[in-house]
């Protein structure tokens, strides 16, 4: 039975350079890139050398941590450069992509058991695109989640509209919703935005349970979904997995090819053609860059601005975003600073004119407007974090390695996305979202 859930706390902030919902023709990328620092906790061990050819699903590393686990390319086309930082570290194996796609085959069938798919998806190249809580890592093969979440809309700034994305597949969406539903014995949720109406490829899409959340964002993240539907308790995993990704396994199950093709938006002020490109996973952003971006200082991001990656503008799109995003670059001291009154200033509280505006588009920049400061008490976390949970207490339980502070505080719930609003509203102006990355990640490693 499906629920209407609505969400409170939270804050949408509202930003110019949304994309326009028209398929543009991107340039091909001449080269994509696998980055196994999109993978967190993965120890990555090469299986080509540069000069090798390889096809689209031909496996290019694996995790030395769970040998089950491999990366594969997504084209076709010889391997320019492994790229490597202090120590020997991976940092981006480079791949000259050829101008048509030639795929690995896979044997796949109609009535597939579960260890089958589980086995077809570990060995081309699909596993990584499922993830796990607790930790926001790929979702361990040896372990049964209690269910699975597929969040079908993205609340944050400028975020791409599945609903858009997705239309017109729904036979591979639903193709992928039959396979990752043989990996539980529980729920596959996917969860709607309530206040738009949603694609057919998500109202028909059978073998689910389907949920409507409304209210600010976070609402479309994944981990406030899994908290108000089945939260987490010591001990228990729960799996989700981006609806385009979904499409990509729906793609495999029906063809046996990797076909790593995907939907991107691009998106922010100072975007001049801002619309949805074609790419592959791991595209080369100069492709989709060029003769799209204003001239002038810019932050480029693989991801929306709270929590997307900065690149150059020649970098790669991350394996797990599906937008890029240009802001304009500004470190420039202001006079006066927030002291003067702007009615081009955002801000969650009534110091700025802002909050007589609840619909204006912002242009905002790269500017943190201060410094890191002390760690003070202001209530202002709770007013954009929707769990029932004390974010303030449990961030200090991390910065002290206070493991049973975190676990009794419910850190196993939360993921770095979950707390960009508070990093966006904090007066102390500290870095939440790596603080509480390196509080999962201290006890994913006590944990092995």
């Amino acid at each position: 039975m499906s629920r209407e859930i609505k969400i409170k706390r939270g804050k949408d902030i509202k930003l110019v350079g949304s994309a326009e919902k028209i398929h543009a023709n991107g340039l091909r990328s001449e080269t994509v890139a696998l980055k196994p620092s999109d993978f967190i906790g993965i120890r990555p061990k090469m299986l080509v050398k540069e000069g090798d050819v390889v096809k689209a699903g031909t496996p290019i590393f694996f995790d030395k941590n769970n040998e089950e686990v491999k990366f594969v390319s997504p084209v076709s086309g010889k391997i320019a450069e492994i790229k490597r930082g202090a120590k020997r570290v991976i940092l981006e194996v480079i791949i000259t992509a050829d101008s048509e796609i030639a795929y690995e085959k896979y044997e796949v069938g109609t009535s597939l058991s579960s260890d089958k798919v589980k086995e077809l998806m570990l060995s081309s190249g699909l596993w990584p695109m499922v993830r796990q809580r607790p930790f926001d890592v790929i979702a361990n093969p040896k372990e049964a989640p209690k269910a699975i979440f597929i969040s079908a809309f993205d609340s944050s700034p400028l975020a791409p509209d599945y609903d858009f994305i997705l239309h017109g597949q729904s036979a591979a969406f639903q193709a992928g919703i039959d396979a990752i539903a043989k990996l539980t014995t529980g729920k596959v949720h996917l969860n709607i935005n309530g206040a738009t109406r949603a694609d057919e490829a998500f109202t028909a899409a059978k073998g689910v349970q389907l949920n409507k959340f409304v209210g600010p964002h976070p609402a479309g993240n994944v981990g406030v979904q899994i908290h108000q539907l089945e939260p987490l308790s010591k001990g228990e995993t729960i799996w989700f997995v981006n609806p385009q990704d979904v499409v990509t396994i729906g793609k495999f199950f029906i063809s046996g090819q990797y076909d790593a093709s995907r939907i991107v938006a691009l998106a922010g002020s100072e975007v001049t053609n801002a619309k949805y490109y074609r790419t592959v996973i791991g595209a080369s952003a100069k492709s989709i860059f060029t003769n799209n971006v204003k001239e002038g200082s810019n932050r480029y991001i693989s991801g929306n601005v709270l929590t997307g990656t900065r690149i150059e503008m020649d970098g790669y799109l991350g394996f797990y975003d599906h937008q890029f995003t240009v802001i304009p670059e500004n470190h420039e001291p202001e006079l006066f600073g927030w002291i003067m009154p702007n009615f081009g200033k955002w801000s969650n509280s009534r110091a700025l004119f802002s909050w007589l505006m609840p619909n204006k588009e912002y242009k905002l920049d790269s500017k943190m407007n201060g410094e890191e400061r002390a760690f003070v008490v202001t209530g202002q976390y709770e007013e954009v974090f929707p769990f029932d949970i004390y974010p303030q207490q449990l961030i200090k339980s991390i910065m002290i390695d206070d493991i049973e502070a975190m676990e009794e505080l419910g850190i196993y719930e939360v993921a770095p996305e979950d707390f960009a609003l508070c990093e966006v509203v904090c007066t102390s102006k500290l870095p939440l979202q790596s603080t509480v990355r390196k509080g999962l990640e201290k006890l994913r490693i006590e944990s092995l």
